[in-house]
């Protein structure tokens, strides 16, 4: 006996199982089976990152040096995360440290003064390649982190140094942390990144600078930590899930439309300079007949005298009296001749608002606003530029917190250690634990960086007393 056949019930399209059609469209075929051919393939962010980790830092890097749009993303970055002046506000967990709080606002102040010596210093004593002050390192890792995904500063130690501080930092770009000579990815170790089985990194391998040449020859294993907890070897990026060992830079949600964009100004420029062209051609009053007998019916002795004569007089007559397009001289023509331009048609096709609509989508995915990345702020009101400034700012003060902040405590941590090791600063003689006990505690701090713009000056203090008074 055959086992009756359940029939399929489908849905409305007459396309897509019912069962599937009931549920998230997202996931099925779509409305008219739209979606059937896209099937993405399910993978970790390693997975779908470092297989062409190299190529897409360096699509980056080639953005930030040559498109405009690109390099003015990296610049708000800079400016409105870090600023001028990146300063230190030492907060030492007091409660926790069991000293009082004037004790405690004591020692930040200490802190905080030996701190500016040493960060601030014209020097650039804190710098292993003496070309940067503090704030300077800090404005290039917000960098380096927005184009590259990640940043990494080396904390090393000055032993030929009769300075004070022996502590010194070196920035480190992304492009030479690599596995050595090249070879592949293993589990525990991704794009020169030691990882432990638990994804935690143990060190990494940096290579030499290979310049002149093409290739490095030499890598060195840094670990991440001292053994006494020091930290060796910073590394900052945000992991958008678990497993990640690499960061990925802002531009790869919005590679691809950058440099259509850049293909399309230069296409527009070159149409423009053709459009700026012009022909000067000049007509003669030779019917069509005459002169098809003269350029194309030659073929008599006769007819080539003819040809030949016509063509002579009149370079004969416009030897003695040139046409001049520059000059100021008014020429006369052959009689029955006129000169006339001829240019190119001056279309727009559209451009400025694809280029609005391309420009809207990139600053999105970099997450400043569409005014602050074209620099347009033409047909904008007091409500909407605030609008737009709150929502850039809100996206600029997370990645203090979490990218500037972070490299900066790990940097002042390093320093801090030393200067209470050579008493330049003084712990409270009644806090519960030491500073290798509480690193954290002795090391807490806020980062104050540049400030938010005011649109309209007049309108936000009315609002500020308006605020006070409700």
């Amino acid at each position: 006996m055959k086992t009756p056949t359940i029939p399929t019930l489908l849905g409305p399209d007459g396309m897509t199982s019912l069962r599937e059609y009931a549920g998230y469209h997202g996931g099925g075929s779509g409305f008219g089976g739209q979606l059937r051919s896209w099937n993405p393939p399910s993978e970790s962010v390693d997975a779908a990152l470092l297989p062409n980790f190299t190529r897409g830092n360096a699509r980056a890097d080639d953005l930030v040096r040559n498109n405009g749009y690109a390099a003015n993303a990296i610049q708000l970055h800079q400016d409105h995360i870090v600023g001028s002046f990146f300063r230190l506000s030492h907060r030492p967990s007091w409660r926790y440290l069991g000293i009082g709080e004037e004790e405690a606002r004591a020692f930040s102040r200490e802190v905080e003064a030996a701190w500016k010596e040493f960060a601030e210093d014209d020097c650039c004593c804190i710098d292993v390649e003496r070309k940067r002050t503090f704030t300077m390192m800090i404005r290039e890792g917000v960098a380096m982190h927005a184009f590259n995904g990640e940043l990494f500063v080396q904390a090393t130690w000055d032993t030929s140094s009769s300075r004070l501080f022996r502590t010194q930092f070196r920035m480190v770009s992304p492009k030479r942390i690599s596995n050595p000579n090249n070879t592949g990815d293993s589990r525990n170790c991704r794009a020169g990144v030691q990882i432990n089985d638990s994804g935690a990194a143990l060190g990494y391998y940096v290579s030499e600078d290979g310049y002149p040449g093409w290739m490095p020859q030499k890598w060195t294993w840094i670990p991440r930590e001292l053994p006494g907890g020091r930290a060796s070897f910073i590394h900052v990026f945000e992991p958008v899930e678990d497993g990640q060992t690499r960061g990925a830079n802002v531009f790869y949600s919005v590679m691809e439309q950058m440099k259509m964009l850049d293909t399309l100004q230069n296409t527009q420029l070159q149409s423009a300079i053709v459009k700026a062209m012009y022909a000067a051609t000049i007509e003669s009053e030779l019917d069509t007949q005459s002169a098809m007998d003269f350029i194309l019916g030659a073929n008599s002795q006769e007819q080539r005298e003819r040809l030949t004569g016509w063509i002579g007089e009149i370079a004969a007559y416009y030897a003695a009296a040139p046409v001049r397009l520059g000059g100021a001289k008014v020429p006369h023509l052959m009689p029955g001749d006129s000169l006339n331009l001829q240019t190119a048609q001056d279309t727009d096709n559209g451009y400025s608002v694809f280029e609005q609509s391309l420009l809207r989508y990139i600053a999105a995915g970099l997450g400043v606003s569409y005014e602050q990345l074209s620099r347009n702020y033409a047909q904008m009101s007091y409500s909407t530029a605030r609008a737009s400034a709150n929502e850039s700012w809100a996206y600029f003060m997370g990645r203090r917190k979490f990218v500037a902040s972070r490299q900066a405590s790990q940097m002042f941590l390093c320093w801090l250690e030393e200067a209470i090791v050579r008493r330049v600063v003084t712990l409270p003689s009644k806090a519960r634990f030491s500073f290798q006990e509480a690193r954290s505690a002795w090391g807490n701090c806020d980062w104050i960086g540049s400030g938010r713009m005011a649109i309209d000056g007049l309108k936000e203090v009315q609002e500020a007393v308006m605020l006070i008074e409700a």
